[in-house]
């Protein structure tokens, strides 16, 4: 007799035999077995990611937040040697040291030459990084390998040498360029001072901050043309676009992100310059060679007129915040786009 006719058999009179089913302790088809059985995939909690972003916040606050907000404080306030000296905390002012500088022509001269020249610089920066991205696609691997160890080489070299290098190249008694360029038929600069004309000399200066920043821009490009896709390239061109319109309507859409990137980041470095220009005059930047961060730093420790030179370095922070403003709104547009 098989175990159904035995189990049928054992069944008391007039009750059915219940049918056989799965095993109990088997998980039903489809579902998992065990604990959780039914439940979505598991989630993080609110809190987990400002709880990984907790010790990096916790350095900023420390190496950033807290120098800002002495620096705002000290604004407010009349501070010079002798409160820095007695440890005093100085009369509050109010706005009183902001309308001093917004209503000094001295101060609106400098904020114009600095625009001009993070405008001269970064537009140098980008145009030089660009083109040298574009050759590096269309030389053989051996020249590129050489080309990106020179470009890194350079962009690594330390701030002061490369001064020192480029007040070597423009001396007025001793520098290469100088005799190279009296090697031309009918140019004479010999003994000719690069520097005292202002316009000159500020020229000068932007070479030196683009030769520094070139590199960064030009091999970031490179690696954002590796990505932009071959076929539409190929597509456009057989369309009949030329190159200029391949790279207008082609390239610089996909390279769109890294451009505005790159383009935000040597705005708000070539507003920030100062080693450059405070070494380029050893150390005494005459006022047609002032920028925002010299002129703060001269209102502070040659004037000794602190508060003034913290409210400059206040209103620096404000406009370096706009652009930061500007580039997040652009790449915002560039993600509802995509």
């Amino acid at each position: 007799m098989s175990a159904a006719d035995t189990s049928i058999a054992r069944a008391p009179a007039g009750r059915p035999s219940p049918a056989p089913g799965p095993d109990p302790g088997s998980a039903p088809p489809g579902k998992p077995h065990g604990r959780g059985r039914g439940r979505g995939p598991r989630r993080d909690p609110a809190w987990a990611p400002w709880l990984l972003l907790a010790p990096t916040l916790l350095v900023l606050a420390l190496v950033l937040g807290y120098p800002l907000v002495r620096l705002l404080v000290i604004s407010f306030r009349q501070y010079g040697q002798a409160e820095l000296w007695q440890g005093l905390p100085g009369d509050w002012q109010g706005l009183a040291n902001y309308t001093h500088i917004l209503t000094d022509g001295a101060f609106w001269s400098v904020v114009l030459r600095t625009l001009l020249f993070t405008l001269a610089a970064v537009t140098l920066t980008m145009t030089v990084g660009m083109a040298v991205a574009l050759l590096l696609q269309r030389v053989s691997t051996w020249v590129k390998v050489l080309v990106n160890i020179v470009l890194v080489a350079s962009w690594s070299m330390p701030v002061v040498v490369a001064i020192t290098v480029f007040k070597w190249m423009f001396d007025s008694d001793y520098g290469v360029l100088n005799w190279l360029f009296s090697r031309v038929p009918g140019v004479d600069l010999e003994g000719h001072n690069w520097f005292t004309d202002s316009t000159q000399g500020l020229a000068v200066i932007v070479l030196l901050v683009v030769w520094g920043a070139v590199p960064f821009v030009a091999i970031t490009l490179h690696a954002g043309l590796t990505q932009v896709p071959k076929e539409l390239e190929e597509a456009a061109r057989l369309d009949g676009a030329g190159p200029v319109k391949v790279f207008r309507h082609v390239t610089v859409p996909v390279l769109k992100p890294v451009i505005v990137m790159l383009t935000t980041l040597s705005v708000i470095w070539d507003m920030g310059v100062f080693p450059q220009v405070f070494l380029m005059r050893d150390g005494h930047p005459e006022p047609e060679y002032q920028v925002l961060t010299t002129y703060s730093y001269d209102q502070a420790f040659v004037v000794n007129d602190y508060d003034a030179g913290a409210a400059i370095a206040v209103v620096t922070v404000l406009l370096l915040l706009g652009v930061m403003a500007v580039y997040m709104r652009q790449m915002l547009k560039i993600g509802e786009v995509e």
